[in-house]
């Protein structure tokens, strides 16, 4: 199955606003405070889809193979400890 990738850049919590979609990879820069925390969820406290722990001072890169997570409501970044900024690729 193939579809257009598109992408959206958060710098704090909350709902995506992109609806049902298929992450297919993250980008993560976080800062020098400590080690970095990102969690995904299914819409706001729906059932976390996505759950990633990084390094301080860095920027990570994750991609998810095959079709991706789905998320069948909007993708709700619900934790984002250390974390300056936040690209999430999507279909």
């Amino acid at each position: 199955m193939s579809s257009d990738i598109k992408m959206k850049r958060v710098t704090a919590t909350g709902a995506l606003s992109v609806g049902r979609a298929r992450i297919r990879q993250v980008q993560v820069t976080v800062s020098n405070a400590g080690p970095g925390r990102l969690t995904i969820t299914d819409g706001g406290g729906g059932k976390v889809v996505l759950d990633l722990d990084f390094a301080a001072d860095s920027t990570h890169i994750t991609n998810i193979p095959d079709l991706g997570i789905l998320a069948t409501s909007d993708p709700f970044v619900s934790v984002a400890t250390n974390v300056l900024a936040t690209t999430i690729y999507y279909a």
